[in-house]
C-alpha cells in the first residue's frame, strides 16, 4: 500500500507543474578567436537534460522546468565551464570557452542534495571519469579506483575487491549504484562490490562521514558508481569495446546503445568479462582465479517540462573461482581439490593440474556465483521553483558458494536476499543564495539462507531516517550543514536443526539443536555535518567539515553462531551490541590555477562503540574452543565473540596536479596517502586495525601529442610510478584467526606477525583516437602495469599469509606479474 500511495502522491505533483514553456538556449564559441563551437555539450544534471551545439555555435534546450540548476558546458580540448542559473520562461546565456586540455572544474553529486561545483563543496570527494578508466587497467569495479589517493581495496583475488576508504571498509562503506545504495550482502572478506565495471562511466568517492544524506553503512565514506547520463535531445548514438589483457587472458566484449528523441531517452548494453587464472613471478599461475560475468542492463525516460521520470534495469551474473594456495609439497604447484570414484574413494583430494587446467576459464571447487538484479524508478518534479525527488529501487541478490567437490552442483552456502530502498525529498528554490532540502530515505532487506551451512541466521530488517540540509552561498564563502535521525528494527529468525544433519528441524524434533535463538534489535542514530569552503584569493581556497556518522551492526555482527568461511574461527554475534558513532573533523588547503592544481587533505576520525571480534578465553584457561570443525578434519577452532572499544583513524592525502599553460603537451598528476589506525586502550595482539592500508605514493608523468591535421588525435603518451611502502603496524590476531601456529605453520605464523614489505611499480601506456572521414573510427588504448614483471605481496591482499611455497620457503600467493592491456573502442553513429 505504501508503494501505490506513492505513487498516487506523484502523479497528483504532476499536473501542478506542467506550467509554462521553459527554455535555455544561446551561442557557445572560443574565448580567443570568438569563433563559434559546434559539438559542445550544454548539460543539466538535476534534469538529466542536455543539448548540443550546431554548426553555428548554436544550442537549444527545451521542455525544461523552471528553478536553479548547475549547468555543464564540456567540449573536448577546452576547460569545463560550471554556472548556477535560475530558468524562468526563455532563459538566454552565451558561453566563451577557454582552450585547455584539462577539465579544471568538477561536479559532485554525491553527499549533496543537487549537483554541484566541487570546488563549494565542503565535503572532501575524489572523482575519476570515464578517459581515466580508458587508459588504465583493471579487473573488478573496485580495483579501477583502488589508486585514487585515500582509496585502497582489500582483494581476494583479482575478481573480489572491497573498497577501503581511509582505513576502513565492509559495511563502513557505502556503494552507490545507478543511484540507489546497493543492498547485498558484503560482511565477508570474501564478498566483493557486485556492479559491472563497464556499466560505470564515473566515480565519485565521498571521504569521510556521509551518514546526513545516507544513513547506516555510510560512516567512512561512499563509492558512488555513475553510469552514462542520458544523450542530448535529437542523438543516437552506441559504441564497441574489445579489451584483451596478457597476463590472465581476460577478454572483455562490450556493446551499448543509446539515443534521446523527442524527450524520450533510452540505453541498452550487455557484456561478458572472462579471464583465466592470473600469473606472478613466484607462484606462476594463481590457480582458481579465474573468473567469468555476463551484465545487462537498460534505461526508458521521459523528459518533460514537469520535470523526468525513468525506469532503469541491471543484471549481474559471476563466476568466480576462491584460491586456497595449497600447494604440491615437492614442486611447489598450487593444487585443486577434486573428487574421483577411482581416487581415494571419492573422497576430496588435492591434485597437480594440467597446463590446460592452469588456463581454464571456468572456476574449480572453491567456487562462487553471485547474481544481482535490480530496478530503479527515478523521478524529478516541479514544484513552483523547487522540485520533489523521489527515486525507488527493488534488489534481489543470489550468492552462492561450493567448497565440497563431491556435491560440485551443491551449494554450501546459499543467501537469497530481496531488498528495497526509497528515497523521497524536497528542495526548494533558491532565494539570494539559500536553499534547503527535507526527505525521507531508507532500505528494507528480508535475507534466507538456502544452503547446508550456516553462518548467520535468516534475518530482515528496516530502516527510516529523516534530514534536513541548508546551504548559504554569501560571496566567496559556501556553508552548507544539516540534521539526521535514523532508526534501524533488526530481526534474526529463530532456527532449529537436526544435530546429525544440520536439516531444519522443529524444536521438538529428536536430535533438535537450536542454532540460532531468535532477537529484535533496534538501533538508532543522530547524524550531523556542518562545513564552509572560502576563497582566500582567485587562487588559494580552504574547506573546513565536521561531520558525525553512525552504522548499526550487521547481521555476523548481530547473530553469527557458527565457523566464519574462509578462516578456522567460530564467531558468536551478540544483538545487544550498540551502533559505531563517529565525529570526524576534515580540513582542506587548496591553490588552483591554469598551471597547477594542489589540494592537501587532514582528517580526523574518531569512532565510539568500534565493533571487532575478540578470542575468548577458557576457563581452564588458554583459548576457547570448539570443535566443530573436527568433521571436517580441520581440528579445534578458536571462539571469537564481536565486542566493542574505541578507535581512531587520523592521516591525510596530497594530489598534485601540474599542466603548465605555456607546455600543453605535458601534465604531471601525483599522489600521496597516509593512514593510522588503532584501538584505543587495546593490547598489542588487536592494537592495529587490520587492513589499514601503508602510505603510497603514485606519479604519472603524460605527455600529449598536439594534434594536426591528419593522422592520429588526441594521442598520448605516458609513464607511471606506485610507490608502497613497508606496513609496520600489523594486526597480529590475524595469525590466530586463520589457523596459523608455531608449531604447524611456522613460516605462515611468522610472516603474520612480521612488517609486510613495500614495493615500487611501473607502468606505461599510450593511445589516440583515429579519425576517418571526419570522425573518430576508434580509440585505441594500450596499457602495461607493472612493467619489469616485480614480484610483490600487497599488505591489502588476503593472499598474504597463504600456505608456504616449501620449495622455496615463500609465504602466501603474490599479485600479478606484468600485464599488458590492449582496448579498442569503437563509435557507432547513426543518423
Amino acid at each position: 500500500m505504501r508503494g501505490k500511495h506513492i505513487v498516487l502522491c506523484l502523479m497528483a505533483i504532476a499536473p501542478v507543474a506542467c506550467m509554462a514553456q521553459q527554455e535555455l538556449k544561446g551561442l557557445i564559441k572560443d574565448i580567443r578567436t570568438g569563433t563559434p563551437l559546434p559539438g559542445a555539450v550544454v548539460y543539466i544534471p538535476d534534469l538529466k537534460s542536455g543539448a548540443v551545439s550546431d554548426s553555428s555555435g548554436n544550442y537549444r534546450l527545451k521542455n525544461i522546468p523552471p528553478g536553479t540548476f548547475l549547468v555543464d558546458i564540456s567540449k573536448t580540448g577546452y576547460a569545463r565551464h560550471l554556472e548556477t542559473i535560475t530558468i524562468k520562461g526563455v532563459s538566454h546565456l552565451d558561453y566563451a570557452m577557454i582552450p585547455s586540455l584539462m577539465e579544471l572544474n568538477e561536479i559532485t553529486i554525491t553527499g549533496v542534495t543537487s549537483a554541484t561545483d566541487q570546488n563549494k563543496s565542503p565535503v572532501t570527494v575524489a572523482t575519476v571519469d570515464d578517459t581515466y578508466l580508458m587508459e588504465n587497467t583493471s579487473t573488478n569495479v573496485i580495483d579501477a579506483v583502488a589508486k585514487v589517493p585515500g582509496v585502497s581495496a582489500m582483494t581476494d583475488g583479482q575478481s573480489i575487491s572491497k573498497p577501503v576508504i581511509r582505513g576502513l571498509g565492509y559495511n563502513r562503506v557505502l556503494t552507490i549504484n545507478d543511484g540507489v545504495e546497493q543492498v547485498d550482502q558484503a560482511w565477508f572478506d570474501e564478498f566483493g562490490i557486485e556492479a559491472d565495471p563497464d556499466a560505470v562511466n564515473r566515480y565519485e568517492i565521498l571521504k569521510g562521514p556521509a551518514s546526513l544524506s545516507y544513513g547506516s553503512d555510510a560512516i567512512a565514506g561512499v563509492v558512488n558508481l555513475i553510469p552514462e547520463q542520458p544523450l542530448p535531445e535529437g542523438q543516437t548514438k552506441g559504441k564497441i569495446l574489445f579489451d584483451y589483457q596478457t597476463n590472465n587472458g581476460l577478454i572483455n566484449n562490450m556493446v551499448s546503445l543509446a539515443g534521446t528523441r523527442g524527450g524520450i531517452a533510452w540505453s541498452a548494453r550487455i557484456d561478458n568479462i572472462m579471464a583465466h587464472a592470473y600469473q606472478d613471478p613466484y607462484d606462476g599461475y594463481a590457480l582458481n582465479s579465474q573468473f567469468s560475468n555476463v551484465n545487462a542492463d537498460g534505461t526508458i525516460g521521459v523528459h518533460r517540462k514537469w520535470g523526468y521520470t525513468q525506469l532503469h534495469g541491471s543484471y549481474f551474473d559471476m563466476k568466480t573461482g576462491i584460491v586456497d594456495g595449497t600447494r604440491d609439497s615437492a614442486t611447489g604447484l598450487m593444487e585443486r581439490q577434486v573428487s574421483y570414484p577411482d581416487l581415494n574413494n571419492g573422497q576430496p583430494t588435492y591434485v597437480i593440474p594440467t597446463e590446460q587446467e592452469q588456463k581454464s576459464y571456468t572456476p574449480f571447487c572453491i567456487n562462487q556465483r553471485i547474481r544481482h538484479t535490480k530496478l530503479v524508478w527515478d523521478n524529478s518534479i516541479a514544484i513552483g521553483q523547487g522540485r520533489v525527488t523521489g527515486i525507488f529501487s527493488w534488489q534481489k541478490n543470489q550468492r552462492q558458494e561450493t567448497n565440497d567437490p563431491t556435491m560440485p552442483n551443491t551449494p554450501d552456502i546459499y543467501y537469497f536476499s530481496n531488498a528495497a530502498t526509497y528515497d523521497i525529498r524536497y528542495l526548494s528554490r533558491q532565494i539570494g543564495g539559500f536553499n534547503y532540502t527535507a526527505g525521507v530515505n531508507g532500505v528494507y532487506q528480508s535475507s534466507q539462507s538456502l544452503g547446508t551451512l550456516m553462518l548467520i541466521p535468516n534475518y530482515n530488517f528496516f530502516q527510516i531516517g529523516g534530514f534536513a540540509i541548508v546551504n548559504q552561498a554569501i560571496g566567496k564563502l559556501h556553508l552548507s550543514g544539516g540534521l539526521r535521525y535514523d532508526t534501524r528494527t533488526f530481526h534474526g529468525v529463530d532456527h532449529w536443526v537436526d544435530s546429525t544433519t544440520q536439516a531444519p528441524v522443529a524444536p521438538d524434533a529428536p536430535n533438535g539443536f537450536h542454532e540460532f535463538q531468535g532477537f529484535t534489535s533496534r538501533f538508532s542514530g543522530l547524524s550531523f555535518s556542518a562545513g564552509v569552503t572560502y576563497d582566500l584569493t582567485s587562487h588559494l581556497y580552504v574547506k573546513a567539515n565536521i561531520a558525525r556518522g553512525w552504522r548499526a551492526p550487521n547481521v555476523a555482527e548481530c547473530g553469527a553462531n557458527g565457523v566464519h568461511d574462509g578462516t578456522v574461527v567460530y564467531e558468536i554475534g551478540d544483538p545487544a551490541l550498540k551502533p559505531e558513532t563517529s565525529l570526524e573533523e576534515d580540513l582542506v588547503f587548496g591553490v588552483r590555477s591554469k598551471d597547477v592544481q594542489v589540494e592537501l587533505d587532514l582528517f580526523n576520525n574518531s569512532i565510539h562503540d568500534f565493533i571487532y571480534a575478540q578470542g575468548l578465553q577458557s576457563v581452564f584457561g588458554g583459548d576457547s574452543i570448539n570443535n566443530s570443525l573436527n568433521a571436517a578434519g580441520l581440528g579445534d577452532a578458536p571462539v571469537y565473540k564481536y565486542t566493542q572499544g574505541k578507535a581512531q583513524l587520523y592521516g591525510g592525502e596530497l594530489s598534485l596536479d601540474i599542466h603548465p599553460s605555456g607546455l600543453r603537451w605535458v601534465e604531471l598528476q601525483s599522489g600521496l596517502s597516509v593512514v593510522y589506525g588503532s584501538l584505543l586502550h587495546a593490547p598489542d595482539s588487536v592494537k592495529y586495525l587490520p587492513f589499514v592500508p601503508p602510505t603510497r605514493i603514485t606519479a604519472d608523468l603524460k605527455f600529449n601529442v598536439l594534434p594536426s591535421a591528419k593522422g592520429v588525435k588526441n594521442a598520448y603518451l605516458k609513464i607511471g610510478v606506485l610507490d608502497c611502502f613497508e606496513q609496520k603496524d600489523v594486526y597480529q590476531q590475524y595469525a590466530i584467526y586463520n589457523g596459523l601456529n608455531t608449531a604447524l605453520t611456522p613460516f605462515e605464523y611468522a610472516a603474520s606477525r612480521s612488517a609486510t614489505k613495500g614495493y615500487v611499480l611501473f607502468n606505461a601506456g599510450l593511445g589516440g583516437d583515429i579519425p576517418s572521414r571526419g570522425r573518430t573510427a576508434c580509440q585505441v588504448f594500450i596499457q602495461c602495469t607493472n612493467l619489469f614483471n616485480t614480484a610483490y605481496m600487497d599488505y591489502m591482499s588476503r593472499f598474504k599469509y597463504y600456505p608456504v611455497n616449501y620449495t622455496t620457503d615463500r609465504v602466501g600467493v603474490f599479485n600479478m606479474g606484468r600485464n599488458l592491456s590492449v582496448k579498442l573502442l569503437i563509435p557507432l553513429y547513426f543518423r
